[in-house]
This record gives structure tokens, C-alpha cells and sequence, in this order.
């Protein structure tokens, strides 16, 4: 134990001498130095004389992460393993069984299987439950089973899966995994090209860029890129990506930081590929960061109609900086701004509420800016369409939903259950969504509001208070009447639901793939984009 700690020790000394040689230290010298003292000497104080055995590790990685999460929720310290999964992401590549999995406590759910890679290729489909690796049970494992499908390329692993409450078995042979950055482009009709761009790692221009010419080839006069859902990535691919469609030279986004030298600002490099071509930009509350980078920016451009709801309004830049043993920190390091000069960070992370919670900006504090060609645009909560859509809003009930997997679960139900010879024929009714209230009844979903919660608590306190007697009756009314409420609610969120078992029920029969397909038949928000591209009056008429 001690000389866990001496070692400890010893590495936070060395950390304090790289502290003293950085300028940031420097200005803030005397109160880091207290503070760096006060937490060595409590660590060392806690390990030494604590009445159980302590873990220094632990105690160490809670600290850690404790004194971040008061910062932001995108300042992270991240292992070796949290560093490995942000190489993917940036890279897109892997070797493993080619299938999005859900790790559990005692098996390892198939969310979807990539078509055509070796997880599909060995039968593997959504939903099912893999509940043990060649001789390992998940149960048993006590690391991140997730790791026991990587392996070398060319390699085989014996899975055991539970489907449909039936055991079976696969041998599945590993393989390069490539995750595309632009998982589909087709062409909408004979004139209007589709581009989905999924997530900015370094391959997003690239893809981007051979899709937008091979569209032209196909004879696309006009452009619909769909940054949906799409939560950012690398800044410099967003700057890039923005370049397909403006000239050279064009400021893209500007970066503003306490440290001078993250103070940039970032221009269009190279000649694009075509700055006249009609260009529709979809967005909604799950597109972030780079992705509201390129929306912001073209928009300020004038150069596209933004369509769809508003974005998540992420306005903040982040940084990976290397520590020891491979691990990393990354740090929110700068605020960016688009050509207008907008920041559209929507939550105040350092003025919080009496619940410590992150303050959105009002909106009678947004800020007005100008576009290229003077139209209004403001900061402060994300990029606001120039034509908006109602924003699905996840309710407090459909978290729930969603938390407890009953989407994905009703739609692998519903794919062994149902055979649908055309699926882009295929649309979800009142009918389904009663069977879907029914698949939630006879699975005991249940959740308790802050409200139930907050009335348990007084009738506990009567309860001791002997008080319960005169206000029981009151307090079962009440009661009686939140679930009503959450039937209501449930009723109200409908079309959300409806859209969210739609999307999970298609991939089922067609892949994601085929999803895209689908959503080009109907979709509201491509059709509304395709429709405003086919009028060149009515296209131009947004940007003036």
C-alpha cells in the first residue's frame, strides 16, 4: 500500500513540475500550488489511515472525473480504452465483427449489423443477445466485454446467442471495419442529389467530396446534404466540407480562448468544387458542433436554405492532451464563432442554477448578427433554420422509453412477427402504436416524475407525522391523476414514438441502407427540400 502511494506521489510531483513550466500555471502560481498541496496531502492522509483498505486508483479516477464534470459535460479524462474508441471514431476504422453493440452486465446486444461485414455475414441480426465468446461468458468477464470481438483480421470467434428466447451459435471471422463518414448519396430524382454525411472523422471531406462529383456525373443540378443527427467530429473537415461550395479564401470560423495561440481563424484553402449549385442543408436537435459549423457558415454565406428544427448549439472546441500511460484529457479549450461572428453555444455551463444545473440562454438575450447578404440570424441557441420544423422534444416519458430499450425491443418483435414484401410501402398507424401501449403494459414500464416523487416523499413524512389519515384519499387522487397525465403525454408524443419504431423497424428488413431509400419516399423534410430547390425563385427567395 505504501509504496502504491510513494508511487503516487512521485508521479504528482512530476506533474506539479510540468505544471510550474506551462504559462497557463503562471498566471494563477500561488493558488494552483495550495491547491495541488491540500489534494496531495489529503490523498496521502486518506490512503495511509482510512479504517478499510483503500484503491488509490479509484480514488483517483473518481477525483478526476468528479472535477471535471463540474466544468462541462465535453472536458473528459479518457483511458487507454476511452482513447482507443475516440481513434476509431476520428479514423473510422477497426477490426472486429462489424456490428454497433450494446455491452450489458451479462451479454452483449446487437443494436445493428453492418451489411455485408462478417457479423451479417454470419446471420448475426438485431436484438440478438450474445451471451458468450468462444469459452468466456459475458457474465464472467469482468472488463469490457465488448473487446472480446476485436482481434486481428482474419481471425474467427465462436459466439452463443439468445434469440427470440432460442440458443444458437455462429462462427464469425474478423475483418477490417470501415465506418463510412457518408453512409448514402443517390439521387432524389433526375435532378437533385442526396448526400448523407453521418459524423466528421478524417474521412468526411474525402467521401463528401467524391459524392458530391459522382452525383454531378449522374446529372444533379442541386444538392440536399443531410447533417441530421449528425453530432460533429474534426473541426478541420467541417471547414473543408464548407469549401465544396464557397471560393478560397472565405472565412469559415473563428476561434476565441483565453490561451492567445487557440485564438484562430480558419479559412477556406483549396478552389471548390461548384460555389453555384442549389444547396439545401438539413439539420435537427441532434446535429452538433462541426455539424453547425457547415450549417452556420453556409447559412451566413447565403450560399444554402437551412431546413428542418434547430440545431443542438454546441459552440464549444475541444482538445486532446496527452498524459502518461496512454491516457488523455480532453479539454474545452475555445469558443468558435461562424462568419457572422455568433457563438451558438445554447447552455451556460459556468453560470448554473440553484440545482447545478446548465442555463440556456434566453432567448431575449440572442444576439442579432447579419448574413452575407443581410438577413438576421442570431446566437445563442444553436442554427435556427430558415425553414423550421416542430423540434421532436424528448419528454421526461419517452427518456424513459428509450432508457429501457422498449423501441429497439417492440421492433425486433415486430420484425419475427410481421413479413412486409415492400417496405418503402411500409408506414406505422394508430393500430401500432395501440400495440405499442399494450408491448408497454405487459412489459410493467413504469417511471415515477419528479412530481410522484416529490408527493411519496411528503406522504412518507405524514406517514411519520401520523398525519396520513386525512390527506390518504387526496394523496391516491393525485396519484390517480399523474397517470392519467402520463397516458396523455404518452398520446401527445405519438409521432415522435411512431418516428423512432419506424426508423429501428425499417433498418430490421432493409439495413440502414435501405433506410435512407426510405426516408427519400417519406421523409417531410427532404420532401420540403426538394420542393424548394425545384423553384429557383423560391430557393432564392430565403437568401435575400
Amino acid at each position: 500500500m505504501k509504496k502504491i502511494i510513494k508511487n503516487k506521489l512521485v508521479l504528482l510531483s512530476l506533474a506539479f513540475t510540468v505544471f510550474l513550466s506551462t504559462t497557463a500555471f503562471k498566471n494563477d502560481f500561488f493558488e494552483i500550488a495550495k491547491q495541488i498541496e491540500i489534494f496531495t496531502t489529503v490523498f496521502k492522509e486518506l490512503n495511509m489511515n482510512y479504517v478499510d483498505e483503500t484503491n488509490p486508483a479509484n480514488l483517483m479516477d473518481t477525483a478526476i472525473k468528479s472535477m471535471l464534470a463540474d466544468l462541462d459535460p465535453y472536458t473528459n479524462f479518457m483511458n487507454e480504452q476511452d482513447v482507443e474508441s475516440a481513434r476509431i471514431n476520428n479514423t473510422g476504422d477497426y477490426t472486429g465483427i462489424g456490428a454497433k453493440v450494446k455491452t450489458l452486465k451479462d451479454k452483449l446486444v446487437i443494436v445493428e449489423p453492418y451489411k455485408n461485414y462478417p457479423a451479417d455475414n454470419a446471420g448475426l441480426k438485431a436484438g440478438d443477445e450474445i451471451i458468450k465468446v468462444n469459452d468466456t461468458r459475458i457474465e464472467d468477464y469482468k472488463e469490457n466485454s465488448g473487446n472480446l470481438l476485436k482481434g486481428t483480421a482474419g481471425s474467427t470467434i465462436n459466439v452463443t446467442y439468445k434469440r427470440q428466447n432460442k440458443l444458437a451459435t455462429a462462427t464469425i471471422k474478423r475483418a477490417e471495419v470501415e465506418i463510412k463518414a457518408v453512409p448514402h448519396f443517390s439521387m432524389v430524382n433526375d435532378k437533385t442529389g442526396y448526400i448523407v454525411l453521418s459524423k466528421f472523422n478524417r474521412k468526411a471531406h474525402a467521401e463528401t467530396n467524391y459524392a458530391l462529383r459522382d452525383l454531378k456525373a449522374q446529372g444533379a443540378k442541386r444538392i440536399i446534404l443531410d447533417l441530421r443527427g449528425n453530432p460533429g467530429g474534426l473541426l478541420n473537415e467541417a471547414i473543408k466540407i464548407v469549401n465544396l461550395f464557397v471560393p478560397k479564401g472565405q472565412l469559415v470560423v473563428t476561434t476565441k480562448s483565453k490561451v492567445k495561440k487557440y485564438n484562430k481563424t480558419y479559412y477556406t484553402q483549396a478552389e471548390p468544387i461548384d460555389t453555384e449549385i442549389p444547396l439545401v442543408v438539413l439539420i435537427d436537435g441532434g446535429s452538433a458542433s462541426a455539424s453547425e459549423i457547415v450549417s452556420g457558415a453556409l447559412q451566413d454565406l447565403d450560399r444554402a436554405v437551412v431546413v428542418g428544427s434547430r440545431s443542438f448549439g454546441k459552440g464549444l472546441v475541444q482538445r486532446p492532451k496527452a498524459l502518461t500511460y496512454g491516457t488523455q484529457v480532453k479539454i474545452t479549450i475555445s469558443r468558435y464563432y461562424t462568419p457572422s461572428g455568433r457563438c451558438i453555444q445554447s447552455l451556460d455551463y459556468w453560470n448554473r442554477n440553484d440545482k447545478g444545473e446548465a442555463v440556456r440562454v434566453k432567448q431575449e438575450n440572442y444576439n442579432e448578427f447579419k448574413t452575407k447578404n443581410g438577413r438576421k440570424v442570431f446566437d445563442g441557441g444553436g442554427v435556427l433554420p430558415d425553414v423550421i420544423f416542430p423540434a421532436s422534444k424528448n419528454s421526461t416519458i419517452t427518456n424513459a422509453i428509450l432508457n429501457d430499450d422498449l423501441v429497439f425491443n417492440f421492433a425486433t418483435n415486430f420484425y419475427y412477427n410481421n413479413n412486409i414484401e415492400n417496405i418503402n410501402n411500409f408506414t406505422l398507424n394508430d393500430k401500432h402504436f395501440s400495440e405499442f401501449k399494450n408491448y408497454l403494459n405487459a412489459n410493467k414500464f413504469s417511471f415515477k416524475t419528479d412530481t410522484e416523487k416529490a408527493l411519496f416523499k411528503a406522504f412518507e413524512t405524514a406517514t411519520k407525522e401520523e398525519l396520513n389519515d386525512n390527506i390518504e384519499k387526496e394523496f391516491n387522487a393525485l396519484i390517480s391523476s399523474l397517470n392519467n397525465s402520463k397516458e396523455t403525454v404518452l398520446n401527445e408524443n405519438k409521432n415522435f414514438l411512431l418516428e423512432l419504431l419506424t426508423e429501428e423497424i425499417v433498418k430490421r428488413y432493409v439495413y440502414r441502407e435501405g433506410l435512407y431509400e426510405y426516408y427519400k419516399i417519406h421523409d417531410e423534410k427532404i420532401k420540403k427540400a426538394t420542393s424548394i430547390l425545384a423553384n429557383p425563385t423560391t430557393y432564392s427567395s430565403y437568401l435575400k
